[in-house]
């Protein structure tokens, strides 16, 4: 007979010619809950757990330089995927426009409401690279 009780089990072995009874406890996994109560209690390693299809460092490259032009970026600014539009200084119109750019450069349309959600020029490579294949098929 086994019962679970929580994170441990107990188990009672009874034999047939002899009553034995033995008693383990098992300490098993522990469950951890992703949900959005209680994040700051995770490791920092989680609290920022991103699912992405990262793009082709070509399209990143691509982006970067694209962003450099639009912002009249100095070289000793460095511009990576990680990159938010922001920091690097751009306004609204700014991001406007490297969404322009980045349209003419790939060919693609990009909607309002996806241009709303790039931040970063990872975020525009990544939707860059979706558009194209989604053109392509």
């Amino acid at each position: 007979m086994a019962s679970f009780i929580g994170s441990s089990a107990s188990t009672n072995l009874a034999l047939p010619q002899q009553s034995l009874k033995a008693s383990t406890r098992i300490s098993g996994p522990k469950v951890v809950s992703f949900s959005n109560l209680g994040r700051s209690n995770l490791p920092v390693s989680f609290r920022r757990l991103q699912v992405s299809c990262a793009a082709k460092p070509e399209t990143v490259d691509k982006v970067c330089g694209i962003v450099r032009k639009q912002l009249a970026l100095k070289d000793d600014i460095s511009v990576t995927g990680e990159s938010k539009f922001a920091s690097l200084g751009a306004d609204s119109l700014d991001t406007v426009e490297i969404v322009m750019g980045l349209e003419e450069e790939f060919g693609i349309t990009v909607e309002e409401e996806s241009a709303q959600s790039i931040a970063t020029v990872q975020d525009a490579a990544d939707l860059i690279e979706k558009l194209v294949e989604k053109s392509s098929a």
